[in-house]
């Protein structure tokens, strides 16, 4: 789809304005996938020619038609507002009365420290290290799937998330007990690097601005995905890279060992990170510590977890006893 005689395609234009300004790649097909969506929804008809009224039109039919999530319409209404003001340049107006999605105030699942280790100890490697990492660090799916080897200090057991939501990095506590299999994990992989030569290495997937800054840094040790995926793939140049493991590999084992544990609950990866926060809460940290452990900019939303523990209701007394 071009946007004019002579204009790049919107897809391209989309792209250039992304990469610019250095959002993930998750947040780039997040956002073409919403744009394409707004697209086929009105005909095909180019974004240029339309405006906050047919935003307006697209975002109510997503809650009346579709039932989205409150979340989801605002991702669509996130991505619609960047095509329209840092790509098309044509900032939206008032949208007016859009319906809504329904945000429904819900508790995380969470598991016992019992169940945790009931659903861990049903992982083959490396996804048991992987839920370990989330359970012990609390780190999202994404996260953990983006540790690279320089990411983790075992000496000084410190986990650095880099880029994670909201593209902030931060710094988590490596857990004791995994520090040993971490090591040996990482030993393993560096001597079948060491076996397989320099000649036959394939370059991991780096970011746009590293990949030109650093041309060699996508060959060294450092820069190795901690989880690598055993297939290569083609980047935008054609070149074969390789990838983290893919992210619905860990989602497919973790629900299977959920059904074998038995635990009866509807979880899944991110229930190790919610599992963490009650964890660390119920044991008497300090609600501040777990918010920057989760990177959390609104402590708001780590409170989240005293519901879930009911400290809400310290000292209160049922008519019952």
């Amino acid at each position: 789809m071009t946007s004019g005689k002579g204009q790049p395609r919107l897809r391209d234009q989309v792209r250039q304005v992304i990469r610019t300004r250095h959002y993930s790649i998750r947040t780039e097909k997040s956002y073409w996938y919403w744009i394409r969506y707004f697209i086929r929804f009105h005909d095909l008809r180019h974004p240029a020619e339309m405006g906050e009224r047919e935003v307006r039109a697209f975002l109510t039919w997503l809650a009346t038609e579709r039932n989205v999530a409150a979340a989801t319409q605002n991702q669509a209404l996130n991505a619609l507002v960047f095509l329209y003001a840092r790509v098309l340049e044509a900032p939206l107006g008032e949208i007016g009365d859009v319906v809504r999605a329904k945000r429904p105030a819900r508790l995380p699942v969470v598991l016992t420290h019992a169940e945790a280790r009931a659903v861990i100890d049903r992982l083959d490697a490396p996804y048991w290290l992987m839920a370990s990492l989330m359970y012990g660090a609390g780190l999202r799916l994404t996260e953990c799937a983006r540790l690279r080897f320089k990411d983790v200090d075992v000496s000084r057991q410190i986990i650095t998330v880099r880029d994670g939501k909201g593209g902030k990095d931060r710094t988590t506590l490596l857990p004791t007990p995994l520090v040993a299999p971490l090591r040996d994990h990482t030993e393993r992989m560096v001597a079948e690097r060491r076996s397989n030569g320099a000649a036959t290495r394939v370059p991991v997937t780096l970011p746009y601005a590293l990949k030109r800054k650093y041309p060699h840094a996508a060959t060294s040790l450092q820069w190795q995905w901690l989880f690598p995926s055993d297939n290569v793939c083609s980047d935008d140049d054609g070149n074969l890279v390789r990838h983290h493991l893919h992210v619905s590999s860990v989602q497919k084992a973790v629900r299977a060992a959920v059904r074998a544990s038995g635990v009866g609950k509807p979880a899944g990866c991110h229930t190790f990170r919610h599992s963490f926060a009650t964890e660390l809460l119920r044991r008497g940290t300090d609600i501040r510590t777990v918010q920057e452990l989760l990177g959390h900019a609104d402590l708001r939303t780590t409170q989240i977890y005293t519901h879930v523990l009911g400290k809400g209701f310290a000292g209160v007394v049922s008519p019952l006893e």
